[in-house]
């Protein structure tokens, strides 16, 4: 078949029209023209006839194999262009025209957040990504994403993976960068008991990790597996979510502050370990939500070790359950909200219904985004400033902050 690929899918694949229907081709661009076998919807392996302006040559010698990066063979200013195309999309199937003030992509070697894989195999063991769409292990040296520490870190991983997968089955390794040094959270693997408890107590001193847990059981703890928020220094849960890079941390924690500046009170909702709350505590007195006991617990020992920082007070609480409603929104000047994938579809309507005047919306997901977008716009928020933040760059993943106002 000779298809002419009409645009890239929410997973960035390229999609064109054939006889009966849409198909979808991996590792193109709109505007190029592909040959190929269809097989249920799909040509696996396109041959490009004519290539894009914005098509370039892949940096990374594992990119055809591994799964981490979809967008490889795109120019940095299409990758960003369309960033931010799938965002305006996503707000004007909502009927909301907006557009992207810019996109911040992080640099290469900045990923201080990843998730690898190990599995034993006849000859040892393997530890690396997924192929795409499958569950083919693909080993990355070299990997232009992840920081130097992480990839240092990938014999350690390997140690744990003889020590603790199981014959059949596969461990995932998170591997967080603190200010430490590298920790691990590795689920997935044998039960705990004495003997393997020893040895990767052994392991974490020989290969120098901060921290090592499995299946959230802290395994050795050699040294506080710190982060920096603001002028708080907070020792997270193991595993716990911390933002991909600094570089997107930063311009995350600037587009908020410049949000909400002049704001005496805060409330900062989904607020994990404090990432914008303790940072905003230089100027405001905030008021911290989150679901995670462990994680608020954190986030107080940060604060109450840190000079200089106004009042932080926090609250344990499930916002999708229990949304914090209008009268007590009213105790705030302005809301910070950073949900996950799914949105905040109750404590947006919640927001909706209060006198908030002033809202800050960093979310990881264009889609669940603009449908509360559109609940907002019809309470008469109006979206002053859009940007795309790309902490995981060359990936179909698209994470946006936004400010809303009202009179």
């Amino acid at each position: 078949m000779r298809l002419t690929i009409e645009r890239l899918s929410l997973h960035a694949d390229g999609v064109g029209q054939g006889p009966e229907g849409a198909i979808h081709a991996p590792m193109v661009l709109p505007g190029e023209v592909i040959e190929g076998e269809p097989e249920a919807g799909r040509i696996a392996s396109p041959k490009i006839e004519t290539p894009s302006a914005a098509r370039v040559k892949p940096p990374c010698p594992h990119y055809r194999a591994c799964g981490g990066c979809v967008l490889q063979h795109g120019s940095d200013e299409f990758v960003a262009g369309w960033k931010a195309s799938v965002v305006e999309t996503a707000l004007a199937g909502r009927g909301i025209v907006a557009k992207v003030a810019r996109v911040e992509t992080s640099p290469l070697h900045s990923r201080r957040r990843a998730t690898l894989s190990g599995r034993r195999t006849k000859k040892g063991v393997l530890v690396g990504f997924h192929a795409r769409a499958s569950e083919t292990l693909v080993e990355v040296p070299g990997c232009l994403i992840l920081r130097p520490e992480l990839m240092e870190a990938i014999p350690a991983v390997e140690a744990a993976t003889a020590l603790g997968a199981s014959r059949k089955g596969e461990v995932s390794f998170a591997l967080t960068l603190s200010e430490a040094g590298v920790e691990i959270a590795a689920r997935g693997g044998k039960p705990m008991d004495r003997a393997l408890f020893e040895a990767l107590s052994d392991l974490a001193t020989r290969h120098d990790l901060a921290r090592l847990s499995w299946e959230g059981e802290t395994v050795a703890e050699r040294r506080p597996a710190r982060q920096a928020f603001g002028r708080a220094r907070v020792t997270p849960p193991p595993g716990a979510f911390l933002q991909a890079t600094d570089a997107g941390e930063a311009a995350l924690v600037a587009f908020v502050r410049a949000a909400t500046k002049g704001a005496a009170r805060v409330a900062d909702l989904f607020a994990g370990c404090g990432t914008f709350a303790l940072a905003l505590a230089d100027e405001a007195e905030i008021h911290a939500v989150e679901s995670s006991a462990p994680m608020l617990e954190a986030l107080d020992r940060g604060w109450r070790t840190a000079q200089g920082l106004k009042r932080v007070t926090h609250e344990a609480r499930d916002l999708f359950r229990r949304p914090l409603l209008p009268d007590e929104l009213a105790r705030y000047d302005a809301i910070v909200i950073d949900p996950p994938r799914a949105g905040a579809e109750a404590q947006v309507q919640q927001i909706c219904a209060s006198k908030t005047r002033n809202l800050a919306y960093v979310s990881c997901n264009p889609v669940s985004f603009a449908r509360d977008a559109a609940a907002l716009t019809a309470a008469g928020f109006e979206i002053a400033d859009l940007i795309v933040v790309d902490q995981f760059r060359w990936s179909s993943h698209i994470e946006l902050a936004a400010r809303f106002t009202r009179r």
